[in-house]
């Protein structure tokens, strides 16, 4: 019997139920995958919430990412076999022992990176990518701020830019996230809930502002985030942690000096075959050389889904979280 992470309903971590599925076998086009490691994410809270509209209804399997092997293939499927090495990230679906996936989300393993690192970076490194190789194209000299440095998006995010040679600001939320930040390549790490983080930041850049603002919280962190840009500069919000931002005016960005406001998403940038493949590349090669490191410091069995989710909507984890069939 294979096993899922279900839901019949929106609601808090308690409707993620534990539930015997049923995995046919792949049709054209398609992999049967069991899955050895999920990657846990807060696109999977805005779907469990009701926030994002589950593609197919209710019973919903949430999980937008995962690493595992491939057990049979579909026909016309050439690029994967079974027994290869697989990571892939999609909508929804992951939180299972086992799945059909469409094969061309399918992506390779390098040898050289585990399934377990490999499902805790891969939405979440490939976000960087497009974040801050696309959206913002980060050059060396910028300076640039994230906020929620410390989180799975942000450990990466602020590893990557500090190697691009931008200077980073991180916010985060206790001291002990803020020493998380500093490892990771800020330069300068202000704790959001003891200071003003628009004050501070104007203080480190001498009043000129940042380049680029990555704010993935919303709420809390909006419409202050503009305050922190320097003229012409680009908001790129791509996740509401705390809350959806309030709605804002066209004329407020040209208020606040002539301003770009963007939200992304890597569904749309990665929509075509050839940009995930190219994308993915430049993750394996960062991973593989050391550029960027994956802080996986919370295995949660799946079955216990719920707790990931009460922890991570608490802000009380670090770095990744994976779960484990």
């Amino acid at each position: 019997m294979v096993h899922a992470i279900q839901l019949h309903e929106a609601g808090g971590p308690e409707v993620l139920k534990w539930e015997v599925v049923d995995v046919a076998e792949p049709g054209p086009g398609e992999i049967r995958l069991r899955h050895e490691a999920i990657g846990v994410n807060f696109i999977d809270v805005y779907y469990r919430m009701g926030l994002y509209r589950p593609p197919n209804g209710y019973p919903l399997i949430p999980g937008a990412e995962a690493a595992g092997v491939v057990e049979a293939v579909g026909e016309g499927v050439s690029h994967v076999k079974p027994g290869d090495r697989i990571v892939y990230q999609v909508h929804v679906g992951a939180y299972a022992e086992e799945r059909l996936l469409p094969a061309e989300r399918a992506v390779k393993l390098p040898d050289g990176i585990d399934s377990k690192i490999a499902a805790a970076a891969f939405l979440k490194g490939l976000t960087v990518q497009c974040l801050v190789r696309r959206t913002f194209k980060v050059e060396k000299g910028q300076t640039i701020l994230w906020h929620a440095a410390a989180g799975g998006v942000g450990s990466l995010g602020t590893q990557w830019v500090s190697a691009l040679g931008a200077t980073v600001i991180g916010t985060v939320g206790d001291e002990a996230k803020a020493a998380v930040a500093r490892a990771n390549g800020c330069a300068h790490v202000i704790n959001y809930r003891t200071e003003d983080f628009v004050a501070r930041v104007k203080e480190i850049t001498n009043g000129e502002g940042v380049d680029c603002v990555y704010d993935s919280v919303g709420k809390d962190t909006f419409p202050a985030s503009l305050d922190c840009l320097k003229p012409l500069g680009m908001f790129a919000s791509f996740g509401q942690s705390s809350g959806l931002p309030e709605p804002f005016t066209l004329a407020m960005l040209q208020q606040k000096g002539a301003l770009f406001a963007t939200r992304p998403t890597i569904m749309t940038y990665l929509a075509k075959r050839a940009d995930l493949e190219a994308s993915a590349k430049e993750l394996f090669e960062a991973l593989g050389s050391g550029m960027i490191k994956v802080a996986l410091n919370q295995e949660v069995p799946l079955r216990d889904a719920a707790a990931a989710h009460r922890a991570l909507e608490a802000r009380k984890t670090v770095g990744a979280t994976v779960l484990i069939p």
